[in-house]
């Protein structure tokens, strides 16, 4: 890892933004590598249960393949990485804000070995939380070899987890989406930029290895997008239904968890997931339809069209259940997928309202755009359900209509509920604490660079003289004067440097700043209205810390340190 460190500071030229480039392009690697090993994983499984069911009754071989994999998957969390249970996401954003969690290469190799057993033993679950946890604990472990400040190191964590979203969607420009809208919520350059590395290169290098879901969304592509006026009503009608089902649906994940917390309760993690591969497997082996069985390909059956419009309603309510009855028991898995499937068969719903009401409509159409609104209510987050639909389709046709129903579930389930579900996961597992006053002095950082204004302008080259530094403090008798900027020394190289010049003639007198009892709401409207990367926080004339426009972006979010259990249900878990 040293040898890896200097060749790419060696490649970058020691400049720290195109070495965190490099990072990303890394972490892009192989956040789509582990992405691809879990898919291939599940599949094979999924494989090898189907095949079994030829062999023997499937009434038998389901719940048992089901109850042995939910066995193994649970052990494997319990005893090696009890913080790899669930989707993964609700931890990684607890992570970025602050909280002291594991995660490295050890929960990323957990969530892939338990993550591939449980879904491909019959869970139904979705893997695309998974490669998100797996890749940000690829990021969070890479990044110990290449020691970057805070702000940088949660921009790649945050990469690493959108590179992992892009790679299970193929879809590059939802795991950047990703990283804005939920993880971060942050629009700097730095921020996109790093996202933008690490999904591309985790997006192409499924696309090279041919994973599974390539092929599933070129079929998916080759679908007839149509519309009609009276299309319009249904859309709004459709953003609606999700909305008000989606905080359903998200109030039930919570209620599944106290289920298998308070009536289970003295069942370990591993029992509990055994359990609920039992009762999966029950559930799926009495589906008489094989189409339902194969999970992989369930949410393309229904978008083609294939069901017959009385099946619609019982798919989602059996397929809402299975989602509860996996999720609750802490098995490694996200709801992503679910949330699709759920999604696709509500549109489909709702197009068979149409047909039956104006005689014709598209079932393919609706479901598609039923996906993404589902989506968005549950996450809470309308650009990348768009997107992410966009880039598993290709059919830009579909944008407008996935505006107009996201927009309207998400702003009807905002009004029932707050909070998307990795928030609701995330307090009910006891990752946020209570909120402390927003002030600038909680924010700021005292990790700085400064020098004496007095100082000759000739030694400005020496100032600089580290190629990481970009900007510098300048003081005069420990009183601020301003920032002075890498991109300003540039400037003044075109002119001979009067003998007197000192560094301070060079810098801004007017420079902003705040008290170290600023509001960060305030600190945050500071940055929106000027074009600085850092203001500085002055008590009494004198210079006490920085605040960094990372760290003002952070305090939108709440504040969290690890108060409750780390398996998903309030309380620590025992290690067996």
């Amino acid at each position: 890892m040293k040898a890896l460190r200097e060749l790419a500071q060696k490649i970058a030229g020691h400049d720290s933004r195109r070495v965190q480039v490099i990072q990303a392009c890394i972490i892009g690697l192989a956040a789509g590598l582990s992405a691809l090993a879990l898919e291939n994983g599940v599949f094979w499984l999924g494989q090898l249960r189907t095949y079994l069911c030829t062999l023997a009754n499937p009434m038998v071989v389901l719940p048992a393949v089901g109850l042995t994999g939910g066995l193994v998957s649970g052990f494997l969390v319990q005893r090696f990485s009890p913080t790899a249970y669930g989707s993964g996401i609700p931890q990684v954003r607890a992570f970025i804000l602050g909280a002291k969690l594991p995660l490295d290469i050890g929960v990323a190799a957990v969530k892939l070995l338990a993550g591939s057993i449980a879904l491909g033993s019959g869970l139904f679950l979705g893997r695309e939380g998974p490669t998100v946890h797996m890749g940000a604990a690829i990021a969070a472990h890479l990044n110990r070899f290449f020691p970057t400040p805070p702000s940088r190191t949660r921009q790649l964590v945050a990469a690493g987890a959108g590179a992992g979203l892009a790679a299970a969607f193929n879809a590059p420009l939802a795991g950047v989406f990703f990283v804005i809208e939920e993880l971060l919520k942050d629009v700097s350059t730095e921020t996109v930029g790093t996202a933008l590395a690490a999904c591309f290169v985790a997006s192409v290098a499924t696309r090279l290895a041919n994973a599974p879901h390539v092929e599933t969304s070129r079929q998916i592509a080759e679908l007839q997008i149509s519309f009609a006026p009276h299309d319009l009503l249904f859309w709004v009608l459709l953003g609606a239904a999700a909305g008000v089902i989606g905080v359903v649906f998200n109030r039930g994940i919570l209620l599944s968890l106290k289920f298998y917390r308070e009536v289970l309760a003295k069942l370990p993690l591993t029992l509990r997931v055994g359990l609920a591969g039992l009762i999966s497997g029950l559930i799926i082996a009495s589906i008489p339809d094989p189409h339902l069985r194969n999970f992989a390909t369930l949410r393309d059956w229904i978008v083609a069209g294939h069901s017959e419009w009385y099946m619609m309603p019982f798919v989602f309510v059996g397929f809402f259940f299975l989602t509860l009855v996996g999720y609750g028991s802490g098995a490694p898995g996200g709801l992503f997928a679910p949330a699709i499937v759920l999604g696709s068969s509500l549109g489909a719903m709702v197009a068979y309202l149409e047909v039956y009401t104006f005689g014709v409509g598209s079932p393919q159409t609706m479901a598609l755009v039923g996906m993404g609104a589902f989506f968005a209510s549950v996450a809470r987050v309308p650009g990348t359900a768009v997107v992410i639909i966009f880039e598993i389709t290709g059919h830009y046709q579909l944008v407008l209509p996935l505006m107009l129903a996201n927009s309207i579930a998400v702003f009807v389930g905002s009004r029932l509920d707050k909070g998307s579900v990795y928030d609701l996961l995330r307090e009910y597992s006891g990752l946020t604490a209570p909120e402390k006053p927003k002030i600038a002095s909680a924010f700021m950082t005292t990790d700085y660079m400064a020098v004496d204004g007095s100082r000759p302008a000739s030694e400005l080259e020496e100032v600089f003289s580290d190629p990481e530094r970009e900007r510098v403090i300048v003081m005069r008798d420990d009183v601020l004067i301003g920032i002075l900027h890498e991109t300003e020394l540039r400037r003044f190289r075109r002119y001979e440097f009067p003998a007197e010049a000192t560094i301070g003639n060079f810098v801004d007198q007017r420079a902003v700043s705040v008290t170290p009892e600023t509001s960060m709401d305030e600190v945050v409207q500071l940055f929106s209205l000027e074009e600085t990367r850092e203001v500085p926080v002055v008590k009494e004339g004198k210079l006490v810390g920085i605040i960094r426009r990372s760290d003002a972006m952070r305090s939108i979010a709440v504040d969290v340190t690890p108060v409750g259990g780390l398996i998903g249900h309030g309380q620590p878990e025992k290690q067996q």
